[in-house]
């Protein structure tokens, strides 16, 4: 069901409507004891601007909402970056270190082995989506709004796998040593944190990438994007490309999506049949 925000309605009567609108509301730096104020009050008493804080929640609270090219054009892209970077602080100190005590209470109990198993596993997760943020924090806030910008889908991937991963393993595979009152809180803490990073990763892709729809424009393949389009196809990775052509993995992400904006193509299997087709790959 479409969601009826407005800017004219309370605060209060707009975070009543979902749970996790309240973790919306402190990530945009708002204090509560908002009284009657209306979003439009709040908003501008902080200089957000309330059109796109009801955008970003709209992301969270309809579940397959994505903002309509408009919204996007229209939305302060300075608001949607400071709210991802935000978000970035809100998992690494509070969402990551809930779940790790969480996990140190659930399997305190547990055969040593067992706990070594899953640190590693959890220390691999923290330290690859550490890694994501960092590339975020340096590669693609800082140049939010210039063609080319984005995070590509392969980055996002990882890091769902991974919570879908440790979500199993503490469901199907938990020893019967372990706490389980601390498993169920654990699973919901990975249930929520894997919601809403979903979101997070919606905001980004189509807020931070939609914006640069209308940058390029169709038309034929440059020698370089048929390069690194030939690369796709043979399956390297962008860092791999990046290292095979001598040039940065920002100008490559930047390659690839005038690629996928000229061919209106995204899969890479997809563009191996259309290098196929175009003789850029021998069969």
């Amino acid at each position: 069901m479409k969601n009826d925000f407005s800017i004219t309605m309370k605060m209060g009567d707009l975070l009543d409507r979902d749970p996790s609108l309240l973790g919306v509301f402190t990530r945009m730096g708002f204090n509560y004891g908002y009284g009657d104020a209306s979003v439009e009050t709040v908003c501008k008493a902080s200089g957000t601007d309330p059109a796109t804080f009801l955008m970003i929640c709209r992301v969270y609270s309809q579940e397959g909402y994505r903002p309509s090219k408009e919204e996007i054009q229209a939305a302060d892209l300075s608001v949607i970056v400071r709210y991802l970077s935000l978000s970035h602080d809100y998992y690494t100190n509070v969402a990551l270190e809930d779940l790790a005590g969480g996990l140190d209470r659930t399997i305190g109990t547990c055969p040593e082995e067992v706990q070594r198993v899953f640190w590693k596993f959890f220390s691999d997760f923290k330290a690859e989506l550490m890694k994501h943020f960092d590339y975020e924090e340096k590669f693609v806030f800082p140049f939010a709004g210039h063609a080319g910008t984005g995070v590509s889908e392969e980055d996002h991937s990882g890091v769902e796998e991974t919570l879908e991963d440790l979500k199993s393993l503490v469901m199907n595979h938990l020893p019967a040593s372990a706490d389980q009152r601390e498993a169920f809180k654990v699973l919901s803490g990975i249930h929520f944190l894997s919601d809403d990073i979903k979101k997070h990763i919606i905001l980004e892709e189509t807020a931070l990438e939609g914006r640069l729809e209308d940058t390029g424009g169709a038309g034929e393949l440059s020698a370089r994007e048929k390069e690194i389009l030939v690369c796709v196809a043979k399956g390297l990775l962008n860092k791999e490309i990046a290292d095979e052509l001598n040039i940065s993995i920002h100008t490559v992400i930047t390659h690839r999506k005038n690629i996928t904006h000229k061919t209106g193509i995204k899969t890479v299997a997809g563009l191996t049949v259309y290098a196929l087709i175009n003789g850029l790959l021998d069969i």
